[in-house]
């Protein structure tokens, strides 16, 4: 079984409580249809399971078949800086036929970001250097698809249809 390489830090984007007995870390891609599949799935886990579930995203974005996947990638990230993060990782998803520069910029309006500041912060080195180390740290871990998830560190190969996802992770914290 595939282990998480790089460990989960403050360079994560996490959701929920960090002491939750079960840390998901999810390996996406923001164009990937299957990404966009799970994640009303992952919303409505999220819900169900409460403070027992910490979430972490990480960027895989599969450029060569999903040509906005780095954009969008960016532009959450970009979103990061000013305090937006999982607002704009949800907006990406729900509007994940629209990703393009233009949609992303409007996105970042609708969300009351800094816009000037935005459109630096996503062509900027360092968010690059986030999205490729976030890339790298999913190759080592024996990613090769999205989504992939982690378990407290563990690679999750069953089903992530909500019933049979949910009851695998309730059963974990029993």
């Amino acid at each position: 079984m595939s282990r998480l390489r790089l460990a989960v830090s403050s360079d994560d984007h996490i959701q929920g409580k960090p002491t939750a007995p079960i840390e998901l870390v999810e390996y996406g891609d923001y164009q990937c249809p299957h990404c966009g599949h799970a994640y009303p799935i992952l919303k409505s886990i999220q819900e169900k399971m409460g403070s027992k579930l910490k979430l972490v995203y990480r960027n895989f974005p599969l450029a060569e078949i999903h040509p906005d996947a780095v954009n969008a990638a960016m532009a959450a990230e970009a979103a990061g800086l000013q305090n937006k993060y999982w607002e704009m990782h949800d907006h990406i998803f729900e509007h994940q036929n629209r990703l393009n520069d233009s949609s992303l910029i409007k996105y970042a309006e609708q969300l009351g970001l800094d816009v000037e500041q935005f459109n630096i912060d996503r062509k900027s080195e360092a968010l690059i250097q986030k999205v490729e180390t976030d890339f790298e740290s999913g190759v080592r871990s024996g990613v090769n698809g999205t989504p992939s998830f982690f378990i407290n560190g563990e690679k999750y190969n069953g089903s992530w249809e909500e019933d049979e996802f949910l009851s695998y992770l309730q059963s974990l914290v029993k």
